[in-house]
């Protein structure tokens, strides 16, 4: 088979629909961050997201203590319009209430990054982010102060009553947390 019977072979298989675009070689390697736009397109623009940025750039658009507690969900236009939308924002805790207070302030940050007035107003959705669950909230055990023996000991004791592994897990965090602010207290 020459080098034109397969070239046809693959041109053939294009056109019948084998194949989503016609085999291309040459030029230089691109960088995968350079391919990313054309993949997650179609993904993210069923949610009104078909800019990729705004979930890529969401730390640097809110900031990290903003970003660590909210993400965007959506972003609706009204028909045939492409700015004036609603971003709907998933939020966690008790951020919905300062995320209300710095809406103005959101809003220029997200309208500044799209270069337009692309969006109006924010919606908040009071739910778990996802990709993470609720516990990613809770504080790790290696992050608590550690606890001196005596105080160790009487909060063994208290949790010894209870028998569900994991509320005694999360009762005893919350306990060591707490002794170990008052005795921070009690040494100043």
């Amino acid at each position: 088979m020459s080098a034109n019977d397969r070239k046809d072979q693959k041109n053939s298989a294009f056109k019948r629909g084998g194949a989503s675009k016609p085999f291309k070689r040459g030029g230089a390697p691109r960088p995968l961050s350079a391919n990313i736009p054309d993949i997650t397109k179609k993904t993210l623009g069923k949610r009104g997201l078909a800019e990729g940025g705004l979930i890529t750039d969401w730390v640097r658009i809110v900031g990290p203590e903003l970003a660590a507690s909210c993400q965007p969900e959506r972003l609706a236009h009204p028909p045939r319009e492409r700015s004036g939308g609603t971003l709907h924002i998933r939020v966690y805790g008790g951020a919905a209430t300062e995320l209300q207070h710095l809406e103005p302030l959101v809003l220029e940050r997200i309208n500044g990054h799209f270069g337009y007035r692309a969006v109006a107003k924010l919606r908040l959705i009071h739910a778990p982010l996802s990709g993470r669950s609720e516990r990613a909230a809770e504080p790790k055990d290696s992050e608590l102060p550690p606890l001196d023996s005596q105080s160790a000991a009487e909060l063994d004791a208290l949790l010894a009553i209870v028998d569900d592994p994991e509320l005694r897990a999360s009762l005893g965090r919350i306990g060591r947390a707490i002794m170990a602010r008052s005795a921070a207290a009690t040494r100043r």
